[in-house]
């Protein structure tokens, strides 16, 4: 049923269906894996050994989060690579176009982009069931990454002023990324399209979800000091 006021959070939906939930694990799934590989290769970007083995700690949870998404695709009688394949081209397209050149771009894609990711699947899992509402929330990132990213990124501006614009833009950029590689996936996977809809009410809910997102993303920029 349609309602004329805007929601304050996610609701609960009807139950998901088994390909939504198997195409939103192996989202995240597949997202891990990347994560892993993204996190290790701006490791090595650190500028000292403390800030590098700090990041090899994180991308290793990564490889601990995609086995109990993988775990659980498969006791749902789904092959981990079937279920990660459809978010393959996208993930990749958007990881190759946004290839930091840095180490503040990284932790800039990182808080970012995780922070948005973040909350699309915070959103999303009251509409599943359980079992799978928990798995979904105990593998997003937790906060020491974005606490760390923030320290870098702030002392970074304080150290020198110019350096908020630039990565402001960066910030921007990556968003944009993200959108059009989000719009790709919602074109071909039917069934998390319907997840959304069908969990938020109605298109009315599902542009409260996005306002939502849009407003946590602009507190993440404002937190850190860059130009939103």
């Amino acid at each position: 049923m349609a309602t004329s006021s805007v929601p304050s959070g996610p609701v609960s939906g009807p139950a998901a269906s088994p390909d939504a939930v198997a195409d939103l694990l192996g989202a995240l799934a597949y997202g891990s894996l990347v994560a892993f590989d993204r996190l290790a290769a701006d490791a090595l970007l650190a500028p000292d050994l403390t800030r590098r083995a700090r990041l090899a700690v994180m991308a290793g949870a990564e490889i601990g989060n995609y086995q109990r998404l993988a775990s659980r695709l498969s006791s749902l009688g789904v092959r981990p690579a079937s279920a990660m394949e459809p978010f393959q081209a996208a993930l990749d397209a958007y990881h190759e176009a946004t290839a930091p050149r840095d180490w503040l771009e990284g932790l800039v894609k990182a808080y970012v982009g995780d922070g948005i990711t973040d909350d699309f699947y915070r959103e999303i899992a009251p509409f599943l069931g359980d079992g799978d509402r928990e798995l979904v929330l105990e593998v997003l990132h937790d906060t020491e990454y974005a606490e760390f990213a923030v320290g870098e990124i702030r002392a970074a501006i304080e150290a020198d002023p110019r350096v908020a614009n630039r990565l402001g833009l960066w910030a921007r950029r990556l968003v944009g990324e993200a959108m059009t590689q989000a719009q790709r996936v919602a074109a071909e996977r039917d069934s998390l399209v319907e997840l959304v809809v069908a969990g938020t009410g109605d298109l009315v809910g599902v542009g409260a979800l996005f306002k939502r997102l849009s407003q946590g993303h602009g507190e993440r920029m404002r937190v850190v000091g860059l130009n939103n």
